[in-house]
């Protein structure tokens, strides 16, 4: 990848856990229920500052929804979310950005008729903090602002090579750049943890793999952590230090990715058989 120097972090490495210290995030008991269907059913696991933690299951096992509770999108029954120690339950949704956590989506959200710079820059916005009269003044911190949030949204273009169409619309760009993008838009939020919404949906094997790497990287030398929702089995196994599998909304297994390939729930869950 590209040398980006002075990174939207300042250039912070991978975090290292102290003896004693309560993991980055914490997510306990958690159950979801949508009328008479069991989204999730009391699922309980940590995520380490520094991992990068895939979350598998089949369809409808439950992983979006949980995403969508760490987003705030969905409320829960019981159980409790903690980031850095502090229940999400304190934080409205609008506020989620800011905490900390950033997430790219399944389907694409991108500003399609901005360019690749400017739909960079909107992820961002959370780390502002001049309001509509400073703005609507033009007044000299603005533009420094401005100047700001413009250096660290080309420091990301670089770190994901999309300099040769950083002015470009995204509607005009092939379907794995404008994932680059999103990734980048998120990543200018300056999130400290980062959540992958199935990220290799539509890519071909030569971008699966250039994005694993791409992942890896990021986590190494912004010193994100990364909790990552994918179908692409080859992917997840390669990319994560801890998976953690789901059915019908409960936790069936959780380990190293050798572990829970051979555990014998998750085979079951995706094949219906432990031969």
């Amino acid at each position: 990848m590209t040398e980006a120097r002075g990174l939207a972090h300042g250039g912070r490495r991978q975090a290292t856990r102290a003896v004693g210290a309560a993991p980055l995030l914490r997510i306990t008991d958690l159950s979801v229920r949508f009328g008479g269907i069991v989204a999730l059913d009391g699922v309980a696991f940590d995520v380490e500052p520094g991992q990068i933690v895939g979350l598998i299951g089949p369809n409808g096992a439950g992983k979006t929804t949980l995403f969508n509770c760490l987003s705030r999108i969905y409320s829960f029954e019981s159980g409790d979310i903690l980031f850095e120690g502090r229940s999400l339950l304190q934080t409205p949704r609008h506020g989620i950005a800011a905490l900390g956590i950033g997430r790219t989506f399944q389907n694409l959200a991108l500003f399609r008729t901005m360019t690749v710079l400017q739909n960079i820059m909107v992820g961002a916005h959370c780390r502002t903090h001049s309001g509509y009269v400073d703005n609507a003044f033009r007044l000299p911190w603005v533009k420094r602002e401005e100047a700001a949030l413009g250096e660290r949204a080309r420091q990301l273009v670089a770190l994901l090579e999309l300099e040769p169409v950083m002015n470009l619309r995204v509607m005009d760009l092939p379907f794995g750049t404008q994932k680059r993008v999103e990734l980048g838009r998120a990543l200018a939020a300056e999130p400290k943890l980062l959540l992958l919404d199935e990220p290799a949906g539509g890519l071909n094997h030569e971008e699966v793999d250039a994005l694993r790497g791409l992942i890896q990287e990021i986590r190494d030398r912004v010193g994100l952590t990364v909790l990552l929702v994918e179908h692409h089995m080859s992917l997840v196994m390669k990319v994560s230090d801890k998976v953690v599998a789901l059915d019908f909304g409960r936790k069936i297994a959780e380990g190293t990715p050798a572990e829970v390939q051979q555990h014998p729930e998750v085979i079951r869950a995706y094949l219906g058989t432990t031969d």
